[in-house]
């Protein structure tokens, strides 16, 4: 084992035992921890270490790999000649998982490296909260979403027996929840077109996780009942000529019961019914080109 340093705070005489006997596994697994040191925020203690690139995953909660980036980090990374940036992990199922750190795991995964330079941080649970702030790739509406349910599932199947609300940090925002279930379902869901209505109505549950997914469950069914109707309504309007990159948000800005709400906001069960009876009884037939091409433009951001 390389040696290893210790940055000791003026309080402490040397490490906590765990954080030593995590040092201890790290070479056991084939690793090098080389530093134990408390990070300057909250004094905390953590590792940096060379892992074994074949022990390194990533959580099986975020988002899936961008394609498009990897291959933009492996060409910066040949051209530097060198690595600077480690992964943050954490070890878990006789390995290691890195919750901010795929992208640069698959590039040294390409380039056939040994080791993973790491930050291994003795609490298995902070992992959930690093996904809340990573920052390696901007995250889509749809990545995002992915992520935060498959975080929600993988909670419940450690045993976690804490309401919905309390993890209202790592999950952001409550609509992403049911989101992520209807983009596993409809990989191209409209879920932009749906997200100002439901961002609005969406809570986090102050119910068990376990609980708190079937009301998920019914509310993803909900919205998707929704989207029927939509699809149905773009439907008729292609069949009279009518066919727009906008179509959808223009449909559900008619439709959208919020419109009107000021001081209350219904319930999410109430505001998507009334969504669903006002997509019902919407006539296409009123419906001009002109009218979506300038509702597009109105909704358009302003020139940056």
């Amino acid at each position: 084992m390389a040696r290893l340093g210790f940055a000791v705070h003026p309080e402490d005489k040397e490490p906590p035992a765990e954080v030593i006997q995590l040092a201890g596994q790290i070479e056991k697994d084939g690793g090098s921890p080389l530093a134990v040191y408390r990070e300057p925020i909250g004094g905390h203690w953590q590792i940096f270490a060379m892992l074994p690139r074949d022990k390194v995953q990533p959580t099986p909660y975020q988002r899936d790999l961008s394609k498009a980036h990897a291959e933009r980090l492996l060409k910066v990374i040949k051209k530097i000649d060198r690595f600077v940036d480690p992964v943050v992990a954490v070890r878990a199922d006789g390995g290691y998982w890195t919750p901010n750190g795929n992208h640069r795991r698959h590039v040294l995964e390409k380039l056939k490296t040994a080791f993973v330079p790491a930050i291994v941080i003795p609490e298995a649970e902070v992992a959930f909260q690093i996904l809340a702030l990573n920052t390696e790739k901007a995250h889509n509406l749809k990545e995002k979403s992915l992520e935060v349910i498959r975080m929600h599932r993988g909670l419940i199947e450690r045993g976690e027996k804490r309401d919905e609300e309390a993890f209202a940090f790592q999950f952001e925002e409550p609509y992403f929840l049911t989101l992520g279930l209807l983009y596993e379902k409809h990989p191209r869901f409209a879920g932009g077109a749906f997200s100002p209505i439901l961002r609005r109505v969406d809570r986090f549950l102050k119910t068990s996780l376990k609980s708190a997914y079937a009301t998920r469950q019914e509310r993803a069914a909900r919205v998707e009942a929704a989207d029927t109707r939509l699809k149905e309504i773009v439907d008729r309007l292609k069949r009279r000529g009518i066919n727009h990159p906008f179509v959808k948000n223009f449909v559900l800005s008619r439709c959208n019961p919020l419109s009107r709400a000021r001081k209350t906001v219904p319930g999410f069960e109430q505001a998507i019914e009334k969504l669903i009876a006002a997509l019902e009884a919407f006539d296409t037939a009123k419906i001009r080109q002109e009218d979506i091409a300038r509702s597009a433009v109105f909704a358009a951001p302003p020139p940056a």
